[in-house]
């Protein structure tokens, strides 16, 4: 069972965004899916109970009450998408459950400098200074040709972190939130451009570079 958690201490990031559609790119993979919110908002949660019936089954769990116990064992890949504002012991227990970590980062110099924070407290956790979970950078609601971007894109190249996708500021993301679907469920006339900027996301996740 693959463990992949979608985290940043800055709230507002689009972890639950991420998290979804994470979920649905592997559920429409034919393999098993567990989608564990980890927030009290519940935004996953409520993205899944919109979820259409004849859409790929994916199993939720309330992360924030239950942790993992409600999980199915026989899931492929679970997905987790854990709370803003995760520091100290909270940070180090939920890092526990994660083999990968996804870390979205807006454009903003805010969130760049918070993410700054974050990572290094991030890359202080045993077991991410014991080699055990792989971590990457997802630049999340961008546009292109702005100055605000170019300042974000520079400092995710610059991190020792790797840098693994650009993702636009697209419509499409709201679309598909309010159906309970994911963005590669959406039809590709509408979609094709973020199926293309998810590529380089959804590669790396299939590959061991990915994981310990």
């Amino acid at each position: 069972m693959r463990h992949i958690m979608v985290m940043n201490a800055k709230g507002g990031c689009g972890k639950s965004t991420l998290a979804t559609n994470i979920a649905s790119y592997f559920a429409n993979q034919g393999a098993g899916v567990v989608l564990a919110d980890y927030d009290r908002q519940r935004s996953s949660l409520d993205w899944l109970e919109r979820r259409p019936d004849k859409q790929p089954k994916i199993f939720g769990v309330a992360g924030f009450e239950d942790g993992l116990r409600r999980a199915p064992r026989s899931a492929d890949f679970v997905i987790i998408d854990a709370p803003a504002r995760s520091h100290g012991k909270e940070l180090s227990d939920l890092v526990r459950h994660a083999e990968t970590i996804v870390v979205p980062v807006l454009p903003s110099t805010i969130d760049i400098q918070a993410t700054e924070t974050f990572l290094e407290e991030l890359k202080a956790v045993g077991k991410v200074m014991r080699k055990e979970v792989k971590i990457g950078t997802i630049a999340n609601r961008v546009r292109d040709n702005t100055l605000i971007f170019d300042d974000l894109d520079e400092y995710l190249l610059k991190t020792r972190t790797p840098y693994i996708a650009a993702l636009r500021d697209a419509q499409n993301y709201v679309r598909a939130y309010t159906r309970g679907l994911g963005i590669f469920e959406l039809p590709a006339y509408l979609a094709w451009p973020d199926w293309e900027e998810w590529e380089p996301l959804t590669a790396w996740l299939r590959t061991k570079r990915s994981q310990p």
